[in-house]
């Protein structure tokens, strides 16, 4: 009799393990709903870098975004940065144009760990990509006003990160903060999305920051003139328009 009330708890736990599991996993397919909900949209943004010592720098660039796989980022100011440009395409591709080599080169995938153009985000960060496609999900707290998900990268998925700590609010599915840890399980970088309104029928953060711990460094940025549903076409998401802007 102790033994089979002991099998039925061990698979009670199975059981709950499980459904939280599935629980985590949907919220994190949710969060992707929200976050890549537009047919497609453009916007015009200030990047702010800041270092230890509090200097900035100053940086404006255009972003365009095609559904959840296709996203354009480009560099307008200052003069030495101007035309710097990084594209994302789906099954992982990516490129960067450098105005001073006038050349188109695609992203090994042993340097889409590295940081862009003096950035705190990596090419992979700015990357459009789906999280609940990388990443399993598991459930570690829930409170009145967020679901706090533990992030590891899926078999075969390559990340520079061991794992992410993911704070999503309850009540739009909008992530609001991510920690990102490195492979020993150290804390690493913070994400933090700020200014979080509706615009139309979508949710979106008007400032986000990236704060790199280890090098004492940030970037902030702040999304202005952002519009929604524009039928961009699919030449915006080329080569060819990566290098020439038209």
């Amino acid at each position: 009799m102790i033994r089979a009330i002991g099998v039925v708890m061990i698979l009670g736990l199975l059981l709950s393990g499980s459904l939280l599991a599935q629980d985590a996993n949907r919220i994190l397919s949710r969060v992707d709903s929200v976050i890549n909900a537009p047919k497609d949209q453009k916007a015009t943004m200030k990047m702010i870098l800041v270092d230890k010592q509090g200097n900035q720098k100053i940086r404006q660039a255009e972003f365009m975004q095609k559904g959840s796989e296709k996203r354009l980022l480009r560099f307008t100011a200052p003069a030495d940065q101007k035309g710097i440009a990084f594209l994302s395409l789906p099954n992982d591709v990516q490129y960067l144009y450098m105005p001073a080599f006038h050349k188109v080169r695609r992203i090994a995938s042993h340097v889409k760990n590295t940081k862009f153009a003096g950035t705190d985000f990596t090419y992979d960060d700015l990357s459009a990509f789906s999280y609940s496609r990388d990443f399993n999900a598991r459930l570690l707290e829930t409170n009145d006003q967020f679901w706090v998900l533990e992030l590891t990268p899926k078999p075969g998925v390559e990340k520079d990160y061991g794992k992410l700590k993911m704070w999503v609010r309850r009540d739009n599915y909008y992530p609001v903060k991510v920690e990102f840890y490195d492979p020993a399980g150290n804390l690493w970088k913070i994400m933090e999305r700020r200014q979080i309104t509706r615009v139309g029928n979508y949710w979106v953060a008007r400032e986000m920051e990236m704060q790199d711990l280890k090098e004492q460094h940030r970037t902030i940025i702040q999304l202005d003139d952002i519009s929604f549903d524009l039928n961009l076409p699919d030449k915006y998401f080329t080569r060819r328009y990566l290098k020439r802007g038209k």
